[in-house]
């Protein structure tokens, strides 16, 4: 893993400092989003082990960041099955407590499921709107949301949400996709799904979408307007290993929501070639026995 700090106060082209247009119909955009979710919860818990190899070290300096201490009481929304979420419960160990929270009942039922299988007690879930969470104002010593926030139509309503959970002093870490150029796995999926499904390109900083906080500068702006300080984001270069282009489509078949809404609204022969479109495309980072994907996340984190 590769971490290099961004410039204070780095900004993007001019083009890229058009605010991005809202989502329209939130409400409708979240039912939607959660029903997809619902249905991929099982194929992302199965992936758990791949997930889990390919964000290892980001996750690790992302708990680092938000201060994940012995003892904390510790947010974690968007958690899905809860990988991360596990990491923290033994981090903060018996003296501390983690809520996990998601949209989507059925990932979280699995996450509540791996913490009662490995013996953490000290693990609660709730199911709940990261943009409107039913939660007591600082009630939280550090928050952590992890490829979350980018699908969230309203991020800034969400971090708005996050900053109020916190005590004063609390900190928090956030972790999305960066630059469109820079996740090349993330573009050919979405332009292959979008050309096959006759759908136009959408602006890639269109909120809840998956590259929509990658714009340089973008994150810190929203932490800022949300009451953050100390407010500070780091690049890191997390490549995705996998045998093959074929294991990492069948991941993405199983689990990636965001692309699933897309090819779904196909009949079977197309989504088939869409997918097999998809495989041939990605084939081009096999190397040797190796298939390596780029990915760049950034790691945003602040203080209350």
């Amino acid at each position: 893993m590769t971490l290099q700090k961004q410039q204070p106060g780095a900004r993007a082209d001019l083009d890229d400092r058009t605010p991005a247009r809202p989502a329209p119909d939130p409400q409708a955009f979240k039912a939607r989003a959660r029903d997809q979710w619902d249905r991929s919860a099982r194929g992302w818990n199965e992936h758990t082990p791949q997930i889990r190899a390919w964000l290892r070290a980001a996750t690790d300096a992302m708990l680092e960041m938000a201060g994940v201490r012995p003892g904390a009481r510790v947010l974690d929304v968007a958690a899905g099955a809860g990988d991360q979420t596990l990491d923290i419960a033994r981090r903060v160990g018996p003296t501390g407590q983690v809520l996990a929270t998601d949209l989507s009942p059925q990932i979280l039922a699995l996450a509540q499921s791996n913490a009662d299988r490995e013996g953490l007690r000290n693990v609660t879930t709730l199911v709940a709107d990261g943009e409107a969470l039913p939660i007591e104002p600082g009630s939280f010593d550090s928050a952590i949301c992890r490829l979350g926030l980018m699908l969230f139509p309203e991020p800034g309503r969400a971090l708005r949400e996050l900053q109020r959970a916190l005590r004063p002093g609390g900190g928090i870490c956030v972790m999305v996709f960066g630059r469109p150029e820079r996740n090349p796995c993330v573009t050919t999926l979405m332009a292959t799904a979008l050309k096959h499904a006759g759908l136009p390109a959408p602006d890639p900083s269109q909120p809840g979408s998956l590259l929509s906080l990658g714009r340089p500068g973008r994150l810190d702006e929203l932490f800022r307007q949300a009451g953050f300080h100390d407010v500070a984001t780091t690049t890191v270069d997390a490549p995705f290993r996998l045998p093959s282009a074929r294991h990492y489509v069948d991941f993405v078949r199983s689990s990636a929501s965001p692309i699933q809404q897309i090819l779904g609204r196909l009949e079977p022969d197309a989504a088939q070639a869409a997918w097999q479109d998809i495989e041939a495309r990605l084939a081009r980072f096999q190397a040797g026995d190796a298939w390596i994907g780029p990915n760049e996340l950034l790691l945003t984190a602040a203080r209350r």
